[in-house]
């Protein structure tokens, strides 16, 4: 397989830079292996079967980005400088692993002031990323995260607009409790108090499970050959009673459909064995055609780069065939691409119709 045949041509005005309002408003484009149906999100609750089961990733993502200052004794005087910073993850020890811009102008042993209570010191610097170790942990961390720092766009809305206010509430699901990720879950932005609702008044059922998407989930692919790439890893865990109800849900004969990539990639490494396990760690998976899947049976998800792993992903899942078939539809109609477009559920087995 060649990164060439996951390649498509996007217009740039089909890349959203904001959601639609209310979340459950986008539209849905539902993709069985021979129709295809315009639908919307609010519709999702018509296309599901009651015993169905929607895994559900609660990671909540941290404003990652920073602006502070350095300060440094010089022949001229005391002179500040400044420093951006993302933050990716946390490492064991306490400190943060973070791309600092410019890194090659900040020196170790140096504390980087980003108000008047949150500073942190460069401690290392390993393959690009620096270390940092802040002065507060806990909850006093996550309280002056909140208030310095801004939402972690992915690049491509990052380089239309500025993060603001609205963000932080607008890439934030609604069912996010387990802080670390510095990337949304972005399929699961679709979903609102009152679809959840309507789903659960119809017998569908949900699992929480909780993957830490990173930065490295927007890493484009460099090789020409797809199966010599080499996935950043994620820390992910599938508790016991997640496992369970995604066992009882298959032999019950209810179909386990991910909301997202990221909980379809954290169910599938927890599913190697053949079946759904408890699971926690980092995991690498990557998921290209020819991938057998054990855990999902659909998905919901998002419209996704050209010649990205998540491409090759609902590659693996449709054919790829199927996918240049539901992408070419797509543009045609105007769906919005990327974080904040509109939706994709992703039948590949058998046909069904909506039912009221």
């Amino acid at each position: 397989m060649k990164l060439s045949d996951f390649d498509f041509d996007l217009p740039e005005d089909l890349i959203a830079t904001r959601p639609a309002s209310p979340r459950s408003a986008a539209r849905m484009l539902v993709a069985q292996p021979d129709v295809l149906s315009d639908a919307g999100v609010s519709d999702l609750v018509d296309w599901l079967r009651p015993g169905d089961r929607l895994v559900l990733n609660d990671t909540k993502v941290i404003p990652a980005r920073l602006s502070g200052l350095r300060h440094r004794d010089t022949a001229q005087g005391r002179m500040a400088a400044k420093i951006e910073v993302t933050l990716l993850d946390p490492k064991s020890d306490g400190s943060w692993s973070a791309l600092l811009k410019p890194l090659k102008k900040i020196k170790l042993g140096e504390t980087v002031v980003f108000s008047e209570v949150l500073s942190a010191e460069l401690v290392a610097v390993e393959d690009g990323q620096g270390h940092l170790r802040f002065n507060l942990s806990g909850d006093d961390f996550d309280a002056a995260l909140n208030q310095s720092g801004a939402m972690p766009l992915p690049p491509y809305i990052a380089a239309k607009r500025a993060a603001d206010a609205q963000d932080k509430q607008d890439y934030q699901t609604v069912w996010a409790r387990n802080s670390g990720a510095v990337a949304a879950p972005t399929a699961s932005l679709h979903f609102d108090r009152p679809l959840l609702e309507a789903l659960a008044q119809k017998g569908i059922q949900f699992s929480h499970v909780t993957l830490h998407v990173g930065a490295g989930t927007f890493l484009p692919v460099k090789v020409e050959d797809v199966t010599s790439h080499k996935m950043h890893a994620e820390w992910g865990r599938v508790s016991a009673e997640a496992a369970a109800e995604i066992r009882a849900t298959k032999a019950a004969g209810g179909r386990v459909i991910p909301v997202g990539t990221t909980a379809l990639r954290l169910i599938e490494s927890a599913a190697r064995s053949g079946e759904v396990e408890p699971w926690e760690g980092d995991t690498d998976i990557f998921i290209y055609p020819g991938f057998r899947f054990y855990a999902a049976d659909a998905l919901m998800t998002n419209f996704h780069l050209p010649k990205s792993t998540l491409l090759m992903l609902i590659s693996a899942l449709m054919g790829q065939d199927r996918v240049r078939e539901i992408y070419a539809h797509a543009v045609k109609e105007g769906y919005r691409f990327f974080s904040y477009g509109d939706a994709s559920l992703l039948l590949p087995h058998g046909t069904n119709t909506p039912q009221k």
